[in-house]
């Protein structure tokens, strides 16, 4: 069963549904903001907590969401802030223990096809990106948003949006033609 918004919406405002409501709510959501969220924060087991700590901060804090954006705007708004946080205590463990949280090592292979290699590569590029060019780089290329929709889930100008876009966009293209060298 596919849920509208506007049903998922009145579902959470009614305290005898409310449950009925999240659960289309994940239903609904989920895969998308899983995506999102493994693109900022790599490892799964991290991303499924971050996904279960947006859930719960949404179904907690519903009475916040004034409607003025869509649903999704919104959950996304509180995934990105939730991952943001736990990249905050990771690099904050890292400066501790150097060893902790090196994930851009976990996706190589000894067994890597060209294919694997580019893939990796440009994650590489990605996660070398300043914070909010990753964001509205991953927002618009990977989940297609517009720049509309990325302006409000980030809360920057839309004229800041694309101006991020385009750095981010040149470093990845950079960073590519410094590194694909090794593939031949």
């Amino acid at each position: 069963m596919k849920s509208n918004e506007s049903e998922i919406i009145a579902y959470m405002m009614d305290k005898k549904t409310q449950e009925k409501g999240l659960k289309m709510m994940m239903d609904a959501y989920q895969s998308k903001l899983y995506w999102h969220i493994k693109r900022l924060v790599v490892h799964h087991e991290i991303c499924q907590d971050v996904l279960q700590d947006t859930f719960i901060k949404a179904f907690q804090s519903f009475a916040l969401f004034k409607q003025e954006s869509k649903l999704y705007t919104w959950l996304y708004r509180i995934a990105t802030n939730e991952a943001l946080q736990q990249l905050n205590k990771q690099n904050k463990m890292k400066m501790v223990d150097e060893e902790a949280g090196t994930y851009l090592t976990n996706t190589q292979s000894d067994t890597e096809n060209d294919e694997d290699k580019i893939q990796k590569i440009l994650y590489d590029a990605i996660h070398l990106l300043p914070e909010k060019q990753k964001l509205v780089f991953n927002l618009r290329y990977y989940d297609d948003l517009p720049y509309e929709e990325i302006s409000k889930i980030l809360d920057m100008s839309v004229g800041t949006l694309k101006t991020n876009y385009h750095y981010a966009k040149q470093k990845i293209e950079d960073y590519i033609k410094e590194n694909s060298e090794n593939l031949i």
